[in-house]
């Protein structure tokens, strides 16, 4: 019994031996592990203080200004007419402005739980996993619309666990400070959505030509179809079937999360989509190029491209369609008279705004007309803007109103007679000078009204030579705005008077505008004002008026531009001068050559010219300017006319009848 009692006790002491190494043993290892898992915190917040010392903080949200294109509008503000941007093009616009169908879509096909996570939803990395793992690609992914964000926006595209890090600590600390309304919108406005495309308004005016808030379903559908690869699933692109599949398949998560019905579904996948054509991507190309490039050489290219300017510029919508249907009709009739190009350009004399521009004829068709392969040698060269190209045409007899305005200025009046009748009058440039009349007719004594309401070419010869003077003369039509003759008389001679010398259309439908507003000169300008993104004002245009002539002798020379009768024995009484009740002064000019056609003309509130002629200046049809270029003046005049308020010239002063004739 003794020796059985030893066993005992010593299996007892045995077994309390082992549980207490035991004991020891576990409490070892909760030890360890508290000290595992103090560690694991501490670790946690080193990494997060280490990886969030030199992180950018979500705040700069507000501070940060978003790179944007400068936009180009007409001078209502509500027009665009073009967008300058370089490798980014985005408008900055609020939430509120935003269709639903747009948010939704995004929504759903992004993020679906956007409105319930905190920034990071683990059963969208779940649902996302699953999927990967049934298709056996990585097609899904599980990053949410604020993470996407926070990656795009502050991170770059390297793929490693202290990328992923720093974007969880900024998605969270975004979502702490900032609303899920507020989230959105900054992502909606950054998100890629196209080749240098940002946002979702500038996406949708590309696109579909409207504003992010008139999106239907099917087009919020593409949008949102090509945030998944821009490039790729472009609708200009090579891949416009994989892009409307991924529409549908957006259409249709916006069903499954109940944005829209089964039937609204269906029905957006049967919308026939239309997108933008290139030609809505620019209006006024011409006028929108010559407002570019003043801008680039003032502002810089790539400042303009990335500040958001607004530039507010003169140009009217309305009549600036009017002047490319004008254009555009007109150089299509005018094909039957060898004469291939044209432009126009419209001023409002009495602020000197440029209202209308179409610098060549078919911008958007064809680049050049058949058998042309280079726009150097060819007759049409859409691309070139014929109103401002610094190699000028020559007038032709629509340079006569600056002779004889110089002559009012020296004391003559429209009843004044010169001698109309075949004259030599000496040797200029090596040669005999003795011009004719374009109906090859002399009519001998003969008003200046008559003489210049006919544009007989010899009285306007002897008006130059000895009632106004050569030199002053050019200098009158320097003054005015013809900037491209040269200062001397000696380089022309009294072919100038007949349009020896070379100009500009805009020149010249801007010193007409001096005779419009009786003498007083406000140089052609085609910006109002340009604002930055925030509104301020950073250029502004402002009136610089300067008297070059005075009121009388312009009143003279209106009154003689529009008298219909006094035209009518050369043109016709019913031409395409003629506006019956309108008081319209006007003059023509075509060259000897017949290779420029010209009619120029104005009332006190407008002043429009037409050229028409041919690039490479090859030789017209031989007809007048009234027939090649009066038609498509007329068709804008008319529209022009039914636009502004009637106004009507101030009649000059009653003449006095010469007491002698001026030729002797």
């Amino acid at each position: 019994m003794a020796e059985r009692k030893f066993y005992r006790k010593t299996f007892d002491k045995k077994s309390l031996k082992k549980e207490g190494r035991k004991r020891r043993i576990t409490v070892y290892i909760l030890f360890s592990l508290l000290i595992l898992f103090i560690l694991t915190i501490l670790s946690g917040i080193g990494v997060f203080i280490y990886y969030a010392k030199d992180l950018p903080r979500p705040e700069k949200f507000t501070e940060r200004s978003f790179i944007e294109s400068t936009k180009i509008y007409d001078r209502t503000g509500e027009v665009l007419l073009y967008e300058l941007y370089g490798e980014t093009k985005r408008e900055i616009i609020p939430l509120s402005e935003m269709s639903n169908n747009i948010k939704n879509a995004v929504i759903a096909t992004e993020d679906a739980r956007f409105y319930s996570h905190h920034g990071i939803d683990f059963f969208g990395i779940l649902r996302a996993f699953k999927l990967n793992l049934n298709s056996g690609r990585p097609t899904y992914g599980g990053s949410t619309i604020s993470q996407q964000l926070i990656r795009s926006t502050f991170l770059t595209l390297e793929k490693s666990i202290a990328r992923k890090v720093k974007e969880l600590i900024l998605t969270l600390e975004m979502e702490r400070r900032y609303s899920k309304d507020q989230i959105l919108e900054w992502y909606l406005n950054q998100v890629p959505m196209g080749i240098n495309l940002y946002g979702v308004q500038s996406s949708s005016k590309t696109y579909f030509n409207k504003p992010a808030s008139e999106l239907t379903i099917a087009e919020a559908a593409i949008l949102v179809a090509s945030i998944k690869a821009p490039s790729y699933y472009s609708p200009f692109g090579n891949h416009l079937d994989e892009l409307y599949g991924r529409k549908d398949y957006v259409i249709d998560r916006m069903a499954q999360e109940n944005f829209i019905t089964e039937e609204q579904a269906e029905e957006a996948k049967r919308q026939e989509l239309i997108f933008a054509k290139v030609s809505q991507t620019i209006k006024a190309p011409h006028f929108v190029l010559h407002i570019q490039e003043y801008l680039f050489e003032t502002y810089g290219k790539n400042f303009l491209e990335e500040r958001g300017y607004r530039v507010y510029t003169t140009l009217d919508w309305e009549l600036q369609k009017a002047a490319e249907k004008a254009i555009e009709e007109g150089a299509e009739r005018n094909k039957k008279y060898k004469a291939y190009n044209a432009a126009l350009v419209a001023i409002d004399p009495q602020t000197g705004e440029v209202l209308s521009m179409v610098g060549s004829a078919n911008w958007f068709g064809e680049s050049y007309p058949e058998g042309c392969t280079s726009g150097k040698n060819c007759m049409l060269d859409p691309k070139l803007n014929v109103s401002t190209y610094r190699i000028g045409r020559q007038p032709g007899s629509a340079f006569k109103p600056f002779v004889y305005v110089t002559a009012f200025q020296n004391g003559y009046n429209s009843k004044n007679t010169v001698i109309d009748e075949e004259t030599n009058f000496g040797v200029w440039g090596g040669k005999e000078y003795i011009p004719q009349n374009y109906d090859g007719l002399f009519r001998g004594e003969v008003t200046l009204r008559s003489a210049l309401a006919q544009s007989l070419n010899v009285p306007a010869v002897r008006v130059l030579l000895e009632l106004s003077g050569l030199q002053e003369s050019i200098n009158t039509a320097r003054r005015c705005g013809v900037t491209t003759l040269k200062e001397s008389s000696n380089f022309y001679g009294p072919s100038i008077v007949l349009g020896g010398g070379e100009v500009r259309l805009i020149d010249m439908v801007s010193a007409y505008g001096v005779f419009a507003t009786e003498g007083t000169r406000l140089p052609p300008t085609s910006i109002l004002r340009i604002e930055d993104s925030e509104g301020n004002i950073i250029e502004q245009k402002r009136k610089t008026p300067k008297k070059i002539l005075d009121e009388e002798p312009t009143r003279i020379l209106n009154s003689i531009l529009s008298d219909n009768n006094a035209r009518a024995p050369m043109f016709g009484y019913n031409s395409a001068l003629y506006f019956p009740n309108y008081q319209v002064a006007v003059k023509t000019g075509t060259t000897n050559s017949y290779r420029d056609a010209w009619t120029i003309g104005y009332t006190p509130n407008i002043s429009v010219g037409v050229w028409v002629g041919n690039n490479d200046n090859t030789e017209m049809s031989h007809k007048p300017s009234v027939t090649i270029a009066g038609p498509i003046w007329r068709s804008f005049m008319e529209a022009a006319l039914n636009k502004l308020p009637k106004q009507d010239f101030t009649p000059p002063l009653p003449e006095p009848n010469p007491e002698e004739k001026t030729e002797e």
